[in-house]
């Protein structure tokens, strides 16, 4: 067995690379990626438009494979089929995403059930647990709208509790405060904080160095490499 699945990491990558076919020649998305994180952290991970940070992404999340190397999440190899990855994302991880996708035509109580009812739960078990998740990120009076009756910065909340329903090792936000005004975006920031502060590990995905700024760890990714990973020390007004 490999010494990866013995780490102790929640997240560990050994020479992790994705790569395309595209015409006749081979792209490198990412190549000789290493990476640990460890349960509790906040980390973003930065970079321009076309750097990598989204295959990256999509590789922690288990929405892709890759190429080659070596991928342990909480102990578990990641390098299996569609179906398997697709149970290792539903159970271990929840998304956070810029354009909230969540399902117009539901109201927002059937959104944050949706997943739970992926991992077996009955409807009236998953109706409680989601609007109690509703509850705490103070959307418990508006769970019979539908998301276009809420605004963006409601909306943002509603993703925030289907990612926190399913009770995931890793909430992962790519660009979360990307369709959001600045005081908006504060708000979701903040709240961003307060679930590491009890304990949530955060992934957060953007190509904006000051919303980077808001983690604790920033990982710079450039032409599909790591180039630095570093503890943030800066004070940030949230």
């Amino acid at each position: 067995m490999s010494e990866i699945l013995n780490d102790h990491n929640l997240i560990q990558m050994v020479n992790i690379e994705k790569s395309y076919k595209m015409g006749g020649s081979t792209f490198k998305a990412i190549e000789n990626v290493n990476l640990k994180i460890d349960k509790g952290e906040y980390v973003a991970i930065v970079g321009p438009s076309g750097a990598g940070k989204s295959t990256l992404m999509n590789i922690i999340g288990c929405l892709d494979n890759a190429t080659s190397g070596e991928y342990s999440l909480d102990g578990q190899n990641t390098k299996c089929n569609d179906n398997k990855l697709a149970e290792i994302r539903n159970k271990k991880i929840g998304f956070i995403f810029q354009n909230y996708n969540l399902i117009a035509k539901l109201s927002i109580l059937d959104n944050v059930v949706l997943p739970l009812l992926y991992l077996g739960y009955t409807g009236k078990a998953a109706k409680e647990k989601a609007k109690t998740q509703l509850e705490k990120v103070g959307l418990g009076k508006h769970i019979k709208h539908k998301p276009t009756e809420l605004s963006g910065g409601q909306m943002q909340r509603v993703a925030i509790a289907r990612a926190l329903v399913t009770d995931p090792q890793i909430i992962l936000a790519d660009e979360p405060t990307g369709a959001l005004d600045s005081k908006t975006g504060r708000e979701v920031l903040k709240m961003l904080e307060d679930l590491n502060s009890e304990g949530n590990t955060i992934v957060m995905i953007t190509h904006d160095r000051d919303i980077a700024n808001n983690a604790k760890r920033i990982i710079t990714v450039r032409d599909g490499h790591i180039t630095s990973d570093e503890l943030n020390n800066k004070e940030v007004t949230a």
